[in-house]
């Protein structure tokens, strides 16, 4: 089977990691190829592999799949033994309602703090939507600690967790205080090995897409 997948520069490109961080944590074994963005030449190596422009993008055997949330449903058919929803189908259906928020919601956090690994203590306007968006993540995360063992947001890892990841590292970065009940799950995600790995690719990076560099 030809797996490759197509990602962007780690220090920026979230999306690329959610799909990078779910295979690795998977073991699901890959090619990886990655794109600078924000050059004269990335529309069209990127048009190489996907008419769409964007990474992350799977190549799975003759399939190409771009966007994040379809790569994930994608690889939970082909490997269902990894198991990438949660079994129990009330779970399940919890899992995929909040990567669905994920993947289509958050605006305001987007816009106003990028993802940016190699920084830190940047700090940005905390705006009411801001806000609105941080608060919204924390009670999902804090809902899942209550409901679900294992330090995982639904016990095990999940493609949930992958949606989320980028977000951990977004907090990090710009110095948001993540509430008691929510930090044990953060932690989780920082201890990762698949995450240590992805940050220490990302730290050795020199590109600097200057609309992503916010914060003072």
């Amino acid at each position: 089977m030809v797996t490759k997948l197509v990602i962007g520069n780690k220090n920026y490109s979230s999306w690329s990691l959610r799909a990078w961080l779910l295979m690795r944590e998977a073991g699901i074994d890959f090619e990886e190829h990655k794109i600078l963005l924000d050059l004269p030449g990335t529309a069209a190596a990127i048009a190489r592999f996907s008419s769409a422009g964007r990474v992350p993008v799977l190549i799975l055997d003759k399939a190409t799949v771009w966007d994040t949330l379809a790569i994930s449903e994608t690889l939970a058919e082909r490997f269902p033994q990894k198991n990438l929803w949660p079994l129990d189908p009330t779970a399940r259906a919890h899992a995929r309602s909040i990567s669905a928020e994920m993947h289509s919601g958050f605006a305001v956090l987007r816009s106003q703090m990028p993802m940016n690994c190699r920084a830190s203590g940047r700090k940005v306007t905390m705006t009411d939507g801001l806000k609105a968006d941080i608060d919204r993540i924390f009670a999902i995360w804090s809902d899942c600690g209550r409901r679900y063992e294992g330090g995982w947001l639904f016990g095990n890892f999940s493609i949930a967790d992958a949606m989320y990841a980028p977000i951990v590292l977004r907090l990090r970065t710009y110095g948001i205080e993540v509430p008691e009940a929510a930090r044990a799950y953060a932690r989780r995600l920082l201890e990762s090995a698949a995450l240590m790995k992805w940050l220490a690719a990302a730290a050795s990076e020199t590109e600097v897409i200057e609309a992503d560099e916010k914060g003072l």
